[in-house]
């Protein structure tokens, strides 16, 4: 029998134990989904442990580092000129400037973005996105959503980020196969990415769950003002 189907009976024990749980705990103002959120937590757990951690474990012991390294870079380039675009709608000119001139430089003088060129020379990323964007249009980022193989999300940021898949480029490649094939190649470089950050978590947290909210959710926050969040209000 296989990992994956030897799991399935625990899991579906973890699912109904994390549900109950759920429901005897209080709503949180900020995730009044909880319930359903762990649900899907820890589906999503179930899956990145019997498939896609030892998939992307296998990516990283096959795949030199160097050429991982290119592989995010090409990527990074792409997100670069998202940002750029984002820089624009929030009238921030300066930050387009970087963020524009990275492209450019990486592009041109990088092989198409295999090198990062820019943070060479001190050109630090914006990392600007549409969630980041509406959330300092003033929209209210919403309840917090944890959405299975994509992750911790808001109502906000989850429309940020149907908006960045209709305006990427990947998007307008006519080509299926093509644009589904770089589709998950950008999958598995941020899954990739996130393994140390996945180690962290958990050693450092007691429940993983709140530990992922919060920690995006805090993070979120920092980014859409720039830094210096006002006071949050505090908890019913």
């Amino acid at each position: 029998m296989t990992r994956a189907a030897s799991s399935l009976p625990s899991t579906a024990v973890v699912l109904a134990a994390a549900l109950v749980a759920g429901c005897a705990a209080a709503p949180s103002r900020v995730d009044p989904l909880e319930p359903m959120n762990r649900v899907f937590y820890e589906v999503h757990t179930a899956v990145d442990d019997a498939v896609l951690r030892p998939a992307i474990q296998a990516y990283i012991d096959v795949v030199p580092a160097p050429i991982r390294t290119s592989i995010s870079n090409v990527f990074n380039n792409v997100e670069d000129l998202i940002s750029a675009v984002n820089d624009l709608l929030q009238g921030d000119f300066d930050r387009f400037g970087d963020d524009m001139g990275r492209v450019i430089l990486n592009t041109g003088f990088g092989v198409g973005g295999l090198f990062d060129l820019a943070s060479m020379i001190g050109i630090e990323r914006g990392n600007q996105d549409f969630g980041l964007t509406f959330g300092k249009w003033g929209f209210e980022q919403g309840p917090y959503l944890f959405v299975p193989l994509f992750g911790p999300t808001t109502v906000r940021d989850g429309a940020g980020w149907a908006a960045r898949i209709m305006v990427g480029p990947v998007g307008f490649i006519p080509d299926v196969p093509v644009r589904n094939t770089l589709y998950g190649a950008g999958a598995v470089d941020v899954r990739a990415q996130l393994v140390s950050a996945g180690k962290l978590v958990d050693t450092a947290a007691l429940d993983r769950y709140l530990f992922i909210r919060n920690a995006y959710l805090q993070r979120r926050r920092y980014l859409v003002y720039d830094g210096k969040p006002p006071p949050e209000k505090e908890e019913e």
